[in-house]
């Protein structure tokens, strides 16, 4: 069994941030705590980590809202056990992504977290994932796996998300519902569809209106335009940034929202309270969500053992005023 610094904590008779705290050979602890806890790790054969305190977090779009609350909310969460989160916005999949990684790796950084990066690409270049593997650097993937590699999960449960919309928008009576999803080869993009389609199916609909675009306001302008022509009277966007441009497009065709068109994001960023009008959405557990990656990543540069595979978090609907019965 690997020794982690749970069990040196348990020995030491200290908490696991105070453990911590010692192998970084940070301050704060007394000259006591300290002897008893590197006696514990002698004791026990604790492999001290050469590796630096720095957890890269690579993200593609610092300018969404919601990738910049988990980002900061790993920060805060890795802060107790001695790591410090280092934000680093790479485009997905691109040479500058795995330029980024190489050389973190170069520098000794502590551990990586792909937040929603290139692991939730088809078409991902795997020697990204080679490189920390090669060298036994520990990363997390957020909303997508790593082919070839066992390494940590932790996702929203983008078919939960898809009823969640579905049943909402049903309930108020629409039965010509679009949705205005990402690009085909992201996998949450993908997941989202099949869940949207299967949500739709248990209702007896077998053409489900779909539009593949850029996660962009862009994007979903003009998915939502092309829905519009389509006969939707209600819009599931597959971000709150897309949902801003289906409200947009909407506007632009000389329609109203709720009153004609109802517009649903996803994500659940705090800003989109206070858009014209409050936009339903639903939203990601970011709060679970970033503490589970601080948590995975102190554990595995601890040397400590965690569940393979991935683990699914639930998200929740929040009602606003962006959708409401059709005419």
């Amino acid at each position: 069994m690997k020794i982690g610094i749970t069990e040196v904590a348990a020995r030491a008779e200290v908490s696991e941030a105070t453990v911590s705290r010692v192998i970084n050979r940070r301050t704060g602890v007394s000259a006591k705590t300290r002897e008893a806890v590197e006696r514990a790790m002698a004791e026990l054969g604790y492999e001290r980590s050469t590796r630096g305190h720095i957890v890269a977090v690579i993200t593609p779009q610092l300018s969404n809202p919601f990738f910049a609350d988990v980002a900061e909310l790993i920060e805060g969460a890795l802060a107790p056990h001695g790591l410090k989160g280092v934000l680093c916005p790479a485009l997905p999949g691109g040479i500058q992504e795995r330029e980024f990684v190489t050389a973190l790796a170069d520098h000794g950084v502590a551990g990586v977290v792909f937040l929603s990066a290139s692991n939730t690409l088809d078409s991902a270049d795997p020697e990204t994932y080679n490189v920390l593997a090669a060298r036994r650097i520990p990363f997390v993937g957020v909303n997508g796996g790593f082919e070839g590699h066992d390494a940590p999960v932790l996702s929203t449960d983008d078919h939960l998300a898809a009823e969640l919309a579905v049943d909402h928008l049903w309930a108020l009576g629409h039965r010509r519902i679009g949705l205005a999803s990402g690009p085909s080869g992201n996998k949450v993009a993908d997941r989202r569809v099949e869940g949207f389609r299967t949500a739709l199916r248990r209702r007896d609909v077998a053409d489900a209106l779909v539009v593949r675009q850029y996660y962009t306001i862009e994007g979903g302008q003009t998915a939502t335009s092309e829905l519009l022509a389509q006969g939707a009277t209600a819009v599931v966007a597959a971000s709150d940034y897309m949902a801003l441009g289906a409200i947009r497009a909407v506007r632009r065709q000389g329609l109203s929202v709720p009153e004609d068109v109802s517009i649903v994001g996803h994500d659940g960023s705090m800003i989109m309270e206070f858009v014209d009008p409050p936009l339903t959405t639903v939203r990601q557990p970011v709060d679970r969500l970033a503490k589970a990656v601080a948590r995975t990543i102190v554990a595995l540069v601890g040397n400590q053992d965690v569940p393979k595979g991935e683990l699914l978090f639930s998200p929740e609907l929040v009602v606003r005023a962006s959708t409401a019965s059709p005419r």
